[in-house]
């Protein structure tokens, strides 16, 4: 694995819609830079350098406020390049950690005070070549007050997991949806059971994002639209959205992060709605301290 790739557009154009002020872009990555922070010996994909300064830079110009940066599984369980960025956001930035399930209260309290506020479980088979679920949970069980669990897998797999996301006690947020196919529409089989996901809980919340990797009929992603817009009008206190910039193993299907920006309006086409997705559940669950103030 030497050929370093480039997944993200290298001049996204600016989106004709406008965020919501104070929006934060709830999930995006950043990796390296390699000089600094290398990338894990495990790494199943070896991306170009896409650091923070990048990233800031594509945050302002799409309009957002803040970031939420997500440990890329290519870094593995070392967060280095997470919390550099984090440090260099200003405190426009939050994030969520890989770990190993063995980490220390000590090790918890550090990414904490380093700006993390969660950690995420990878269930993809392709990216990750171990889950141990009952090493997952007995971490999620010592986590700092106020985190919570980010989970990542694939529709086929969401009855399998139930029985392991029902037993960890804090806050649950799911990746991409937990990848549905979106061209079974929003009563398909997909969208059902991860609404009654959804419903077997009150502290789930969902990233309703990468219509880029999940609209396999792509640009407009007219199927992405109606499957997910339904969602957000039935469940606006659980729903979140980020760019996923840069974008990880998207090399052959590079979105503009512009139009990405514009499907906002189309899944949730109210001022209230649109506030909820990118304000009010983000700043609840990773600035909670401001939201109370």
């Amino acid at each position: 694995m030497s050929e370093r790739i480039v997944s993200w557009h290298p001049d996204p154009s600016r989106p004709r819609y406008v965020p919501s002020p104070g929006a934060v872009d709830a999930h995006c990555h950043v990796f390296g830079p390699q000089v600094r922070f290398p990338f894990s010996a495990k790494a199943k994909y070896l991306p170009q350098d896409a650091g923070p300064d990048m990233l800031f830079a594509l945050r302002d110009r799409l309009g957002f406020a803040r970031n939420v940066i997500v440990q890329a599984s290519c870094h593995g369980t070392d967060n280095s390049a997470t919390l550099n960025a984090i440090a260099k956001s200003g405190g426009r930035a939050r994030g969520i950690a890989v770990v190993d399930p063995a980490i220390s209260e000590q090790g918890l309290a550090a990414l904490h005070n380093g700006g993390i506020r969660g950690i995420r479980f990878n269930f993809l088979k392709r990216l990750i070549d171990d889950a141990p679920k009952d090493k997952f949970l007995e971490v999620s069980k010592r986590l700092p007050q106020g985190w919570h669990v980010v989970i990542y897998f694939e529709a086929n797999i969401l009855e399998e997991l139930r029985s392991f996301m029902d037993a960890i006690p804090v806050p649950l947020v799911i990746d991409h949806m937990g990848r549905p196919d979106v061209a079974q529409g929003p009563d398909g089989p997909d969208m059902r059971a991860l609404r009654r996901l959804i419903d077997s809980r009150p502290d789930i919340y969902v990233k309703t994002t990468c219509p880029d990797r999940l609209d396999a009929a792509g640009y407009p992603w007219k199927d992405f639209i109606r499957a997910v817009g339904p969602l957000v009008a039935d469940y606006p206190n659980r729903v979140l959205w980020g760019t996923d910039w840069p974008h990880p193993n998207m090399q052959d299907a590079v979105p503009d992060d512009g139009r990405l920006v514009d499907v906002i309006p189309r899944i949730a086409p109210t001022d209230a709605l649109r506030r909820k997705l990118l304000v009010i559940n983000p700043m609840a669950l990773y600035w909670p301290e401001e939201r109370d103030a």
